[in-house]
Parts: C-alpha cells; sequence; structure tokens
C-alpha cells in the first residue's frame, strides 16, 4: 500500500519535472530566438528598414517567435507523449493479432494523405494571418505614435473602424483555420470510429474462424481505443506544429536575410594620421525605395579638413540625403565618396560613424532620462560622468532649462521626446553629439529650433567646437552661412555654385542670390 503510494508520488514528481522542463526550454528558445531576430534587424541596411513595416517587424519578434516556441516545447512534449502512447498501442495490437493490426492500419495512407494536404494548408494559412495581423499591428503603432496628429484632426472614430477592419480580416483567417481545424479534426476522429468498427467487424470473423478468442478481441479493442486516442493528440501537435512552421517561415526569412552594406566589416584608418577630409565625386544616386526620382547627378563637392562647409539650397533639393551618404546609410549607385582619399565603402562602417557627430532636423530622442540620452553619443554610455553629461548639456546651453525640471538630469523625456519642446529636444540633441567629441561633426539645420538669443548662445559654443574639426552644415540661419569657410548650393541633384557668401552674392544671375532675395533663409 505504502509502496503504491510512494509510486504515485514518484510518477507526480517525474511529471512535474517534465512540466517545468519543457516550460523553461520553451522560454529559452523564444528568448534566444526574438535575440537573434532583434541582432539580424539592427544589421539590415537602412534601405530594409525604408520598405519593411515597423509593425511587421515587431509581430515577428513577438507573435511569429512566440507561436513558433510553443510549437516546438509544450506542443512538442504533448505530441511525443502521444506519439510514444500510440507506438505501444499498435505494438501491442500487433501482438494479440497480426492480421488484425494489419487490416485495421489500412486506413492510416488516407489519413495521411489528408495530413499532408491539411498541414501545407495550414502553414500557408497561418503565414497570412501572420501578415494580417502585423498589418494591424503596424496601423496601431503608427495611430498611437501619433496620437497627437489624430487628436488634432479629429480622426478617432475613422482610426477606430480602420483597425477594426484590420482585425475582422484577421478574424476571417482565423474562421478559416477554426473550419480547416474541424474537418481535420473530424477526418482523424471517424478515422478512429472506423477502426473500432473494423476490429469489431474483421475479429468477429477471426473469431468466427477459431483464430481469436474473446479476451484477446477484447485487448485488442482496449488498445484501439488507446490508439485513438493517441492520434487525437497526434491530430492536436500536427495543427500547432503547422501553425509554428507557418509562423517559422517568416522569422527564417528575417533571420537569414544578409545586408546589402557590411555591417562591422572593412579598414580602419589610422589615429594618429586621420584628418577628416571629405569628398564627393561624380555620385549619382536614388533611393533604393524609389529608384526611378534620382536624387543627385554627377554630384561632386570638397570638404577640406578642419573646415565649415555650408550647404544651402531650395526644399527638396536633397541636402539631408548627403548626410545620410556620409554616414553610409546608403550608397551610391556610382561615383566615390571618400574620407581622407579612401573610399567610405572600404572603410568599416562603425568605424565611421564613430568619428561623426550629427545632429538632425529634427532629433529623436528615446524614452529614458535626459543624462541617458545625452550619455548615448559616448562610445561607452555605462562610462560617462554626471561631470560629463553636464558639460556637454552647459556648451549646448541645455544645463539651464534640464535644472529647472523637478527631477533634473533625471527627468525622463517620453517617447521620441515628446515632452520636451523643439528647442529643448534640439538642444539636448546637440550636447549628445559634443559628448561624442567626434572628429566630423554634422549639423542638419540644427539650429533652427532655436530662439534667436539661444541660437547665438548656441552658436558661440558651436564654434567653439568646431575648431580642428571638419564640419557641414545643412544651412537654415544667414548667421551660420556667413561664418561658413565655403558655402556651395545644391540644385537638381548637382553642385551648381561654391564660394564665400559675400562672392555668391556678387553673381546677379546666381542661384545663390535669388534664394536670398526670396528670403528661403532666415537672417539672425
Amino acid at each position: 500500500m505504502a509502496r503504491g503510494h510512494y509510486g504515485e508520488l514518484c510518477a507526480g514528481q517525474q511529471h512535474m519535472r517534465v512540466a517545468v522542463f519543457f516550460c523553461l526550454a520553451g522560454q529559452r528558445i523564444v528568448n534566444r530566438l526574438r535575440a537573434s531576430l532583434f541582432s539580424s534587424v539592427l544589421k539590415q541596411e537602412v534601405a530594409f528598414f525604408d520598405k519593411t513595416r515597423t509593425g511587421e517587424l515587431i509581430n515577428r519578434l513577438s507573435a511569429d517567435a512566440a507561436l513558433l516556441g510553443r510549437s516546438v516545447t509544450e506542443n512538442l512534449s504533448d505530441g511525443l507523449r502521444a506519439g510514444a502512447q500510440a507506438s505501444v498501442g499498435i505494438g501491442m495490437m500487433f501482438f494479440v493479432s497480426p492480421k488484425l493490426a494489419t487490416f485495421v492500419l489500412s486506413v492510416v495512407p488516407p489519413v495521411s494523405i489528408i495530413a499532408v494536404l491539411y498541414g501545407r494548408y495550414l502553414r500557408k494559412l497561418t503565414k497570412v494571418t501572420q501578415d494580417s495581423l502585423a498589418q494591424a499591428t503596424q496601423l496601431a503603432e503608427e495611430r498611437i505614435g501619433n496620437i497627437r496628429t489624430v487628436r488634432a484632426f479629429g480622426k478617432e472614430m475613422t482610426e477606430i473602424e480602420k483597425y477594426t477592419s484590420k482585425v475582422d480580416h484577421v478574424m476571417q483567417l482565423a474562421r478559416k483555420e477554426a473550419f480547416a481545424r474541424a474537418g481535420f479534426f473530424g477526418a482523424t476522429g471517424l478515422s478512429g470510429n472506423l477502426i473500432v468498427l473494423s476490429v469489431l467487424y474483421k475479429g468477429g470473423l477471426l473469431m468466427g474462424s477459431a483464430h481469436m478468442t474473446v479476451g484477446e478481441l477484447s485487448s485488442f479493442l482496449m488498445y484501439a481505443f488507446w490508439v485513438g486516442v493517441s492520434v487525437g493528440g497526434l491530430s492536436s501537435f500536427y495543427s500547432e506544429l503547422m501553425k509554428g512552421l507557418g509562423a517559422g517561415s517568416r522569422l527564417w526569412e528575417l533571420l537569414e536575410r544578409e545586408p546589402e552594406l557590411p555591417f562591422n566589416e572593412g579598414a580602419v584608418l589610422n589615429e594618429k594620421s586621420f584628418q577628416g577630409a571629405l569628398e564627393f565625386k561624380n555620385v549619382h544616386f536614388a533611393y533604393p525605395a524609389r529608384p526611378e526620382v534620382p536624387i543627385f547627378q554627377d554630384f561632386s563637392l570638397s570638404i577640406p579638413s578642419g573646415s565649415v562647409t555650408a550647404l544651402v539650397g531650395p526644399s527638396g533639393a536633397g541636402k539631408s540625403t548627403v548626410i545620410s551618404l556620409l554616414l553610409r546609410l546608403y550608397d551610391p549607385a556610382s561615383g566615390t565618396i571618400s574620407l581622407d582619399g579612401h573610399d567610405i565603402r572600404q572603410l568599416n562602417p562603425v568605424w565611421l560613424r564613430s568619428k561623426i557627430g550629427t545632429v538632425s532636423q529634427e532629433p529623436i530622442l528615446f524614452s529614458c532620462s535626459i543624462a541617458e540620452n545625452i550619455a548615448y553619443g559616448a562610445d561607452n554610455p555605462a562610462s560617462v560622468t554626471a561631470e560629463q553629461i553636464e558639460q556637454a548639456a552647459a556648451v549646448a546651453n541645455a544645463a539651464a532649462f534640464i535644472q529647472n525640471f523637478p527631477q533634473g538630469f533625471s527627468t525622463v523625456v517620453g517617447e521620441k521626446g515628446v515632452l520636451l519642446s523643439g528647442g529643448q529636444k534640439q538642444r539636448i540633441a546637440i550636447a549628445r553629439a559634443l559628448l561624442k567629441n567626434p572628429k566630423i561633426l554634422l549639423l542638419d539645420e540644427a539650429t533652427s529650433a532655436l530662439d534667436a538669443e539661444n541660437e547665438h548662445l548656441v552658436q558661440q559654443a558651436l564654434d567653439r567646437l568646431m575648431e580642428g574639426r571638419t564640419v557641414f552644415i545643412i544651412a537654415h540661419r544667414l548667421s551660420t552661412i556667413k561664418n561658413a569657410n565655403m558655402v556651395a548650393v545644391l540644385d537638381q541633384g548637382r553642385i551648381i555654385e561654391c564660394g564665400k557668401h559675400e562672392e555668391l552674392l556678387l553673381k546677379p544671375d546666381g542661384m545663390y542670390r535669388k534664394l536670398m532675395n526670396k528670403q528661403s533663409f532666415i537672417s539672425a
């Protein structure tokens, strides 16, 4: 009696261990899969993100990875148990009556054909379902992230209808899956009933011919029921496995995708001889997402080491694209971009970007503290001291408003810096670039969001920062243009004028003079 209870206790503990093992194994698989997937995503070239929606990538990281992990862990445990039970049951059926077992298992081939067809359909349907779910996720992510715009235009109900339409489409696909599963489970259930009926029919004939006893038929029926129950478990396992493979096909596409631009490969220049001279030579470029729209045609520009070069031009001329090419976010279709005489396509992109500080026209901040956002510019943010952060903020004219916040540098800025004004975000972005202490500084209208007083103070700080550095500025203010060593005018994909501010103004029919006359720039 005691031994029986002890055996039951041991069996219970064993079941618990198996459950814990598969649960933890499943979580490890999902975690590693998500980490590998996230690593693969971040290593892709920027052109990939131009064509791939954020919501789709998020859906692959979350829903697809979870679905695949569940199909190969908990589901696998159930499948192995059902498979083992079915194997033992079939073995016992052959032990009792090989002739009857062979007759009964003749139902397997047609069921197998149905299973193969069902599996293919379910894999395809799962992939389509996950794609539709990704579209719904993308819509929700974009609208929630831009809730102020939605609210300003009063489009809440419109967006609700759009999202409802997306999830309704997912529901329609789920309905198709439900009917497919019902048909498959019905077929397997029918096969189980046919097995029992065939056992009774054939077993009765064998008993009539004295080839089988009543006890053997009873035992055979018990094993047949056991196999039937196991087949039900295998059907559920097979369905979940096919769903996992359908989701997995979306993951493998991303995991196996090789970026078109190298991530961390290439030459590194000698630090002592590094000067920071830049040159564009006969560059032709169009964005990969819009190859039919040329941005640059025979674009050439030389930026001497340690100089300040301002780029001006009409809106849409491609000024910000120059910075994207310098950062090697894209490669030109033809022509070369060189750094100290070396084609940047031969250089390590990670090393190249470590030497460049950037402040964009619309700076993006992360949803963390101001201190963390400023420290993000350093090679090793964890090693940055509070004094270094405060010093960078002071030079960027950001320390005063930061210290006015109740939590100071620990103030959380919200998603994309939504809790800060445009000028405040811009100055934090400048501090982030200052902390990087780059050899090359790229400013995409970096002071355009500041008022005249702050712009003057920040410009003084930038003037000090520019000493000994190569500076490339997409100019917005007249004061910036006047202080530049050289002004380049961009129009229709090429540099059409180049010289100092005063020299270019002397050309009566020049584009630069026309821009000044149209007051395209705000004078300080």
